[in-house]
């Protein structure tokens, strides 16, 4: 029988024991000596987000597909069972054998966002695996990063061996594989960390040498080794229907944030809305063909037991066979008690009529994201929306029974305006004076119309990626602007606005952005005691302040300056497949106001076409 790593009487103490325990169903076992490599795959964060990443129940299924290699999975302990492992020197363990993170070959950590680097630290530590990769031995597991957050690895490179830059289905068998071989021929890390560097998608930090300007900026980014690439090409799956994709999902013990099944309709964007970093990084659109998205919905239902399937893409209303597959999966799945979850669609006719199916419309809402109050804004940022495709959707849920509305906008982008700003709190009234233009009696109740704003980020490999942000106090000052223009609204009343935290936003921005200079601030604050920094009631900005000042850190130099046009950027080594001379030339654009047609109705020539044997989903270059 396996014995757990936590004894009763801590299981006891802490919150939901059942994060830590294994054997949940459809989780993989297998004897560590009948394999050869053994990989723990890390989410660092707590257990219900880290079971709800498509991505590492991706990996988890396609690793534990071959016979020599054994994939568990570690999410980060929460605080009160962090105290815990620390006071009684618990190291970080696996959920399925429950042995410790330190005696495997490899530790996988998926980077899904900015804010959980702390908690990167965190696992590393709990492992007793040196925080910086120079600091390892032949008894540590070669530590991976993978994610979107490697688009940029550099304020993060010193705590990694090495990250693999792209989608994970394409040439991880090739990286275990040179391992078993290294392994079998007495090879050492060093041996293994430089056959891997010749893999396409691989980027190993120590063979690469960063010098720096006066100004702060970087002036060369050079290998220093022989197999170390000038350029780190992204690896894609081009074929979406042939690629990996898990049939027998692990399902938790206890509820996660996504606790349904999933189904990967496509990847990419036709959009190019100018703010979006994952519209440029997963370019060009692939689609999965809806015959196998079918038999996927039947199989993972079956072993699964959830009664819930959700769509899963960027855009789901740019799914060029999403009308066959919902009329589907409603046919086929709704009478027998499985809800439909359709995230990303555009407020259409048809949408409004596949919610209608789907959905108890007294109960739900629905929800749009025209990220800028003004059409001026809109150009700007290329979102393809106008007012009257906005006020046109709300209308037709009205007419379909809706009275609820949520608005998602962003405040601090480029050329931002306080009128832009007011316009924001305009539109929404004009939404609201659409229901009231319904006739008394046909109306279902009041409407509420609430707006959220976070703030902008510029994020790499972005058109924005050379724009300023402002400090914390110049965000709050901008939402009490918008919250005011809502207090002067008609219909104030059936109006509700909120806007994200500014703190975090400034320090999203950083780390975003950063340079192999920032690593030293994340060590910092991590020994300061900050960790879970994305759950506001964990984050404490006081250590970060404190962080800043204890390692001269310049806030200004990352985010308060624009870029100059031909600045080398932290991450110009990897290859997205579209080229920072597109980007400019969006961001040019941007300036003037100029709007980019999407992929679907002309090609711009981006370069993600390179992906695609020279020709692209959506067009030619």
């Amino acid at each position: 029988m396996r014995k757990l790593a936590l004894n009763d009487e801590i299981l006891l103490k802490i919150e939901k024991p059942a994060r830590y325990i294994g054997g949940e169903y459809n989780s993989v076992m297998k004897a560590p000596e009948n394999v050869d490599i053994r990989f723990a795959m890390c989410f660092p964060d707590v257990y219900e987000i880290g079971m709800s990443h498509l991505g590492i129940q991706i990996l988890y299924d396609m690793f534990n597909r071959r016979e020599d290699v054994w994939c568990e999975r570690v999410y980060s302990p929460w605080v009160d069972l962090d105290k815990v492992m620390r006071e009684e020197h618990i190291p970080l363990f696996a959920l399925e054998s429950q042995d410790p993170v330190k005696e495997f070959d490899f530790l996988g950590i998926t980077i899904q966002y900015e804010m959980c680097y702390t908690n990167i630290l965190q696992i590393l530590d709990l492992s007793g695996i040196p925080l910086h990769a120079k600091d390892r031995t032949e008894d540590d597991p070669i530590v991976i990063g993978g994610g979107p957050c490697t688009y940029n690895p550099e304020p993060i490179a010193e705590f990694f061996d090495m990250f693999y830059i792209g989608e994970g289905e394409t040439v991880y068998d090739q990286l275990l594989d040179i391992y078993k071989e290294n392994k079998k021929n007495g090879g050492s890390r060093w041996d293994y960390l430089a056959k891997a560097a010749e893999v396409e998608g691989i980027y190993v930090p120590a063979f690469y040498d960063v010098t720096y300007k006066e100004d702060g900026t970087i002036d060369s980014f050079v290998p220093n080794h022989p197999n170390a690439k000038e350029k780190i090409k992204k690896q894609l799956v081009m074929d979406m229907s042939e690629a990996v994709y898990p049939e027998n999902p692990v399902v938790p013990f206890i509820r996660a944030t996504q606790d349904r099944v999933v189904l990967e309709i496509q990847r990419g964007c036709i959009r190019g809305c100018r703010f979006c970093q994952a519209g440029m990084l997963y370019r060009p659109t692939r689609e999965k063909d809806v015959e196998v998205l079918k038999q996927y919905a039947y199989k993972m239902l079956k072993s699964t037991g959830h009664e819930e399937i959700s769509l899963s893409s960027l855009s789901s209303s740019d799914y060029s066979q999403l009308k066959e597959l919902v009329n589907f999966l409603i046919d086929e799945f709704k009478g027998k008690g499985i809800n439909i979850s359709l995230p990303s669609l555009r407020i259409d006719a048809f949408s409004l009529d596949v919610m209608e199916r789907v959905q108890d419309i007294k109960k739900s809402s629905v929800t749009f994201a025209p990220e800028a109050g003004s059409q001026r804004m809109r150009n700007v940022i290329n979102k393809g929306l106008t007012e009257e495709d906005i006020l046109g959707g709300a209308g037709q849920a009205f007419d379909g029974g809706w009275n609820k509305v949520k608005l998602y906008f962003m405040l601090g982008l480029p050329t931002e305006t306080e009128e832009d700003m007011k316009e924001i709190a305009v539109l929404a009234d004009k939404i609201a004076r659409r229901y009231y233009e319904i006739p008394k009696d046909q109306r279902n109740g009041k409407c509420q119309i609430t707006a959220s704003s976070s703030f902008f980020i510029p994020k790499p490999f972005t058109p924005f990626q050379w724009a300023p942000m402002y400090e914390n106090t110049e965000y709050i000052a901008r939402a009490a602007i918008v919250k005011h223009a809502f207090q002067d609204q008609l219909n104030r009343k059936s109006l509700k606005y909120n806007w994200h935290d500014a703190e975090v936003t400034v320090l999203e921005g950083i780390l975003a952005r950063g340079d192999r200079k920032v690593g030293k601030l994340i060590e910092e604050v991590y020994c300061l005691g900050a960790i879970y920094d994305s759950w506001s009631d964990q984050f404490d900005n006081d250590k970060w302040m404190q962080a800043f000042e204890n390692t001269g850190i310049d806030i200004g130099f990352y985010n308060l300056r624009e870029r100059y046009e031909d600045e080398v950027f932290p991450w110009d080594f990897i290859d997205i497949g579209v080229t920072k001379k597109f980007l400019r030339k969006e961001w040019d654009k941007a300036m003037k106001g100029e709007v980019t047609p999407n992929c679907r109705m002309q090609c711009s020539g981006c370069g993600a076409a390179r992906w695609g044997g020279g020709v692209c989903v959506e067009g030619k270059n």
